[in-house]
């Protein structure tokens, strides 16, 4: 027989959870100690889609750890870096679930981490005045503190719910138990640049992930740090609107008061859009959603408290579409993200700008389809008296036309959704319900979007999302983190999804 060290440290690690003594504690911490380094390890090795050997040092890591629990591995090509799927049959008569994690990482700019390098892991600890203090690594020799947290980047997104399963499945390992189901895991190489290599592989490798259930590892927890469960996500389309003035930029004291200037007429245009609570008031914007007495109290169950909220975000109030934060995820949103014209340079000109752009980006949910939605963008325009089209305009159109507008919109990503009462919703909560003592909370929809959603789509299997990190990890900003007490809490959540019985 083989010696693994790994298996004995993880039987310890069982067998200490029933000591009710000082000892469990050190136990339990020595066991997080353990994992918390190997994390250090995954999240010291950079993981930008652009260095493509970072990437596969990062694809071949992981294939290690799952070829040790005797996972069979495969890396699967695509238009880009190749996709890494792990797969174990654990027994033939049982569902499968498929795992999805991404590997890859946002971009980065250093002067603006509190660190001399975001792939470099450092632990610290806030003080009494809210400052992020260095701790060395030796400090988890002692007792760990769940407030700690370590930055770099893909710390929390998506490199921590990694370490967390991947720790539970040598846990179980360790105990010659085994999931009650069989896996699947995808780990994606470029989720943060929207997943091209995994959807370029969907028409030949469909099958390969057919499964009955699909989870999700991805996106922050409640900001309560409370078990969590969300049954969808809003999807994405984008699109710009453009006005015009004069064919060319001119001097605003020669032409000021003559040459119309196309930053008012786009401003003009964009206030017909909201009223001033947020309503969006283009025609039928909002068709088909309805919330249910049943739906709503699931929304205001979930912990909400609008005065601090208000607070954390800096605001006066918020807008008025639904009556909490939650309900307000049920609609389709309208966001103007950016307003440019024509000189983006330090300096300002004295210039009648020849063109004025929005770039405009719509949230949906699953009765807002990203194509329709769009089309009653333009239609409003065409109402407010516009000339639409998507090019700039000729000069024959300049002449012609005394109102005109460029519309340009991509395809968009639609949303998803799983019913809060499906029979895999249910059975996942009632499992985490068991494991923690509390029902977990029920998100009905998460507000940002996953780009897997087209694969969540074409394989069409009931679906959740599992988030396990803290809500306010810097996701996608400098120093992102994560909460030590979230990496303790997840390994326990994912050891739950594991045992659960489907």
């Amino acid at each position: 027989m083989i010696f693994n060290p790994m298996k004995l440290f993880y039987f310890a690690l069982f067998c200490c959870i029933a000591l009710p003594t000082s000892a469990q504690s050190q136990d339990v911490d020595d066991a997080l100690r353990k994992t918390l380094l190997l994390h250090k390890e995954l999240v010291s090795i950079p993981n930008l889609p652009e260095d493509e050997a970072s990437m596969l040092k990062n694809i071949n890591w992981v294939t290690d750890y799952y070829q040790k629990l005797d996972f069979k591995t495969t890396l699967l090509p695509s238009s880009t870096l190749p996709l890494l799927l792990a797969e174990k049959v654990y027994n033939p008569k049982f569902k499968t679930v498929l795992f999805y994690f991404h590997i890859d990482g946002q971009p980065v700019n250093k002067v603006n981490w509190d660190q001399e390098d975001p792939f470099t892991p450092v632990l610290k600890k806030q003080d009494s005045a809210g400052n992020w203090q260095y701790l060395d690594w030796n400090a988890l020799d002692s007792k760990i503190d769940d407030e700690w947290r370590i930055f770099a980047r893909a710390a929390a997104d998506d490199k921590a719910p990694i370490i967390m399963f991947l720790s539970a499945l040598e846990q179980l390992d360790a105990q010659n138990k085994k999931p009650n189901f069989n896996i699947k895991v995808i780990f994606d190489p470029e989720e943060e640049y929207g997943s091209s290599a995994l959807l370029s592989t969907l028409p030949i490798n469909k099958e390969r992930y057919s499964s009955d259930y699909f989870i999700v590892m991805d996106g922050p927890a409640h900001d309560s740090n409370k078990p969590s469960v969300t049954f969808g996500c809003r999807g994405i389309v984008t699109c710009s609107i453009t006005t015009y003035g004069a064919s060319l930029p001119q001097h605003s004291g020669h032409y000021g008061n003559y040459v119309p200037n196309p930053v008012f007429s786009l401003a003009k245009l964009l206030s017909t859009m909201k009223d001033d609570k947020g309503y969006v008031l283009i025609k039928d914007y909002y068709k088909g959603i309805n919330l249910s007495p049943e739906i709503t109290d699931v929304l205001k169950s979930i912990p909400y408290d609008s005065v601090a909220l208000n607070s954390q975000l800096g605001i006066f109030t918020s807008e008025k579409i639904g009556n909490n934060y939650q309900e307000a995820l049920q609609y389709p949103s309208l966001n103007v993200r950016q307003i440019g014209t024509s000189w983006s340079g330090e300096n300002l000109k004295t210039v009648v700008p020849e063109f004025a752009k929005a770039d405009l980006d719509v949230r949906l949910v699953p009765e807002t389809e990203a194509q329709i939605q769009l089309e009653k963008i333009r239609t409003h325009i065409v109402k407010q008296g516009y000339y639409v089209i998507d090019h700039d305009p000729t000069a024959e159109e300049r002449a012609t036309h005394p109102k005109i507008a460029k519309f340009i919109a991509n395809e968009g990503i639609n949303a998803f959704r799983t019913d809060l009462d499906s029979p895999f919703g249910k059975t996942i909560s009632n499992s985490l319900s068991k494991a923690f003592n509390e029902e977990p909370i029920k998100i009905r929809m998460m507000g940002g979007t996953v780009p897997i959603v087209p694969v969540i789509n074409a394989l069409n299997i009931p679906t959740l999302i599992i988030p396990i990190v803290n809500m306010d990890n810097n996701q996608h900003s400098p120093n992102e983190n994560i909460r030590i007490g979230n990496m303790r809490q997840g390994i326990q959540i994912c050891l739950a999804l594991l045992q659960t019985n489907l």
